[in-house]
Parts: C-alpha cells; structure tokens; sequence
C-alpha cells in the first residue's frame, strides 16, 4: 500500500465499466443519467405541498419551457399510516365477500360470452359464488394473524418539502418564470 507525503492513502481509482468509461458514482452526480449526461440540476423552487410544486412546474409548460429538463423531488420522506377503524372477523368476511363478488361478476361476463344460459342468471350465480368463497377466505385470513393487526390502514409517503429542479443550462430560466408566478399569485400589479 502507498502513502501520499501527507501520509494519507490515496483514493483507489474507479475502474473502467464494460463499455470503457468510468461509471459515475452517487456522489459525483445528482439526478438521473440523463440530467447527468446533460450537467448537473439545480434547485429552483421549494414548496411545502406537492399540489404546489406541480402548479410550478405546469406554469413552466404553459410558458413553453423545456420540462423535461425539470424533476420534483420530495425531501425529508416519511411513511404515515392512517388507522382507518377496527378490523373484526365479520368486516374482513365483509371485504373478503365484496372483492370476491367483483371477481365473479369478472367471471360472469366471460362466462356469459359463451353461454347459452341466460346472461343474468349466469352472472348472478357467479357473483354469489364469488361473494361466498371471497367470505370464506376473508375470514380465514383474519383468523391466521391471530389478532396481531386488528386494523385497517391506508399507507402514503410523504414528503416535507417538494423541491423543483432543472438542469443547470436552463435553471435561470426556470426561476424567472417561477418568480412571474409569485408575483401573479400576490395579486401584485
């Protein structure tokens, strides 16, 4: 191993990728490849929801600005969980039945192209038999978790600010069109 005259290793060079060139890492690019192969983005706005963000990014393509070269990044992710009530036996039943009875409607309306039988009784035997089996295994279901998760829940990312970024070569541009929107948002003349 060598040392530097400052006593420090030197950094092991990258080596060269199937094609020949050195791969980039992580820290040597931001974005995606193809904001690398054009430069590095820049942020040019920040907002706290996401519904602004892509009103942002809309004016920017009413104005004809290039959006491709643009990306919306949420920072600072987190996952919440929102408890929507208690999960009984009969309510997963419940569930199981109402999944299982549009999976049979599916199979009713196949069934039904190439059936003789009339059309409404083949679907409405084939929505019960799936209300009754989606039932079955509704229930069974909820029972083999032994009541470890007793709830029902609705997952979403969320982030605490929505960043715009474009590509370097046009970010001046970007922020001058964002900075029209700001001052036709305050209502200034």
């Amino acid at each position: 191993m060598t040392t530097t005259p400052d006593g420090t290793t030197p950094a092991t060079p990258v080596p060269p990728g199937p094609a020949g060139g050195v791969p980039d890492l992580p820290a040597q690019t931001t974005g995606t490849s193809a904001a690398a192969a054009t430069g590095a983005t820049v942020v040019v706005g920040t907002y706290p929801e996401y519904a602004l963000a892509q009103q942002a990014v809309d004016h920017l393509s009413d104005n004809r600005f290039p959006v491709e070269r643009t990306k919306i990044v949420g920072t600072d992710l987190r996952l919440v969980e929102n408890v929507l009530g208690r999960l009984t036996t009969g309510r997963a039943a419940g569930a199981g039945a109402a999944s299982g009875a549009w999976f049979g409607l599916l199979i009713g309306l196949f069934f039904g192209f190439f059936s003789d039988s009339s059309w409404p009784a083949v679907l409405l035997t084939t929505v019960i038999i799936g209300a009754v089996w989606g039932a079955i295994f509704g229930a069974i279901a909820h029972a083999a978790t032994g009541g470890r998760r007793d709830f029902t829940s609705r997952s979403s990312l969320q982030a605490a600010t929505y960043e715009v970024h474009a590509d370097a070569e046009v970010a001046d541009e970007a922020r001058t069109l964002l900075i029209q929107l700001n001052w036709q948002a305050s209502g200034a003349q």
